[in-house]
């Protein structure tokens, strides 16, 4: 090869042409794509220091990589505003809060509902009839063909969803190792698609639920005197009068309606992200109540606090519905029968129900 080839002034072009090439490669990358670039203060930009293994080159701006770090964005002239954005720092803040603080106040939460139903059991027992079941047998129609179906359609899909939902937040810790990773995944893929779609029967019946049980369910005179004697769920021969729905049943009732709402909103925002406002509107009425929740957000930040509250909510009401499904299954004698045949012993109904069999029977005007 001949030796001037490499002369100084061979390699000098080499180098250029070598730069010029490159640079024609990131114009047109950029053509393509759309400029951008990450403002920078001047006075950041003459603070630099080294980089250990000069990963980024010899020198880096720390405070400039600290500040993309912390969701700092520049600008592009593409439609989506968001390419700008290197990291989207709260994206990792909410993973951390599902993982961590959501995931373990949660699993205390519901085991906390587990022990204190053990120990009311423990100390109780079952609530019985104390007059014993009607002799000649008689019944009462509780509820009716719609409202069972109603009150089974959500319990249902409830289940369902809270098993899949469960399945997300707790699933990765054990399941893997019992069923194998791809079992799991295969498990937990179909568990989704079973959670979005059984998501519109669960509306559906909450929806439902309000519509045919509302206008029983606002507080009254008796259900002071039901709270100042706990219902009589920790006494025997403590019958306090009761409409169609005690101060526990209605609470429940709001419970189920403003957490299913919750629900709702918050799961539609997932179904169809960056589609709905829904969270920000969520938070300004929130903020009624001096919670000062943002409220201008984002379309991203939108799915991010959906998520977050769409968790929350679900802890908190499989919490409750287990307190439910104990005292209407094993904690109180003939209280399934309600959701069951419709039909309810007329002993039953007359100790804890009395102003509801009254009004039923014609004996006296519904209560005030």
């Amino acid at each position: 090869m001949p030796e001037k080839f490499f002369n100084g002034l061979t390699i000098r072009r080499m180098v250029t042409g070598m730069a010029i090439f490159v640079l024609a490669v990131y114009a047109g990358a950029v053509g393509l794509t759309g400029s951008a670039h990450l403002a920078v203060t001047p006075a950041a930009a003459q603070m630099s220091g080294n980089v250990p293994g000069n990963s980024l080159g010899n020198t880096s701006d720390p405070q400039f990589w600290r500040a993309i770090r912390k969701g700092v964005c520049g600008s592009v002239s593409i439609p989506d505003k968001q390419a700008a954005c290197l990291v989207q720092s709260q994206g990792d803040e909410l993973r951390a809060f599902r993982n961590g603080p959501m995931s373990r106040v949660g699993a205390w939460v519901m085991l906390a509902m587990l022990v204190v139903i053990a120990l009311f059991f423990a100390l109780r027992g079952r609530i019985r009839i104390d007059a014993g079941p009607d002799e000649a047998g008689r019944t009462i129609e509780r509820f009716n063909a719609l409202e069972r179906f109603t009150h089974w359609l959500t319990a249902s899909s409830f289940i369902v969803l809270s098993i899949t939902g469960l399945n997300v937040l707790y699933g990765k810790y054990f399941l893997p190792a019992i069923l194998g990773k791809s079992a799991f995944a295969t498990l937990t893929l179909w568990g989704k698609m079973l959670h979005n779609y059984i998501s519109w029967a669960f509306m559906l019946g909450i929806l439902l639920m309000f519509v045919l049980w509302v206008k029983d369910n606002f507080l009254n005179k008796a259900d002071l005197n039901w709270i100042a004697v706990g219902g009589g769920l920790f006494s025997k021969d403590v019958h306090p009068p009761a409409g169609r729905f005690n101060f526990g049943q209605k609470l429940i009732f709001w419970c189920v309606i403003l957490g299913g709402l919750v629900h709702a909103l918050t799961g539609l925002v997932l179904l169809f992200p960056f589609e709905f406002q829904v969270v920000g509107n969520m938070f300004s009425v929130l903020n009624i109540l001096g919670l000062g929740l943002p409220t201008n957000l984002t379309p991203l930040q939108e799915v991010q606090y959906a998520l977050m509250w769409h968790g929350v909510s679900t802890v908190v009401m499989i919490a409750i519905i287990i307190g439910h499904i104990y005292i209407g299954s094993l904690g109180m004698e003939k209280a399934f029968d309600a959701v069951g045949s419709g039909q309810v012993d007329r002993n039953w109904a007359k100790e804890h129900h009395s102003l509801w069999l009254e009004e039923v029977e014609g004996e006296s005007p519904p209560a005030e």
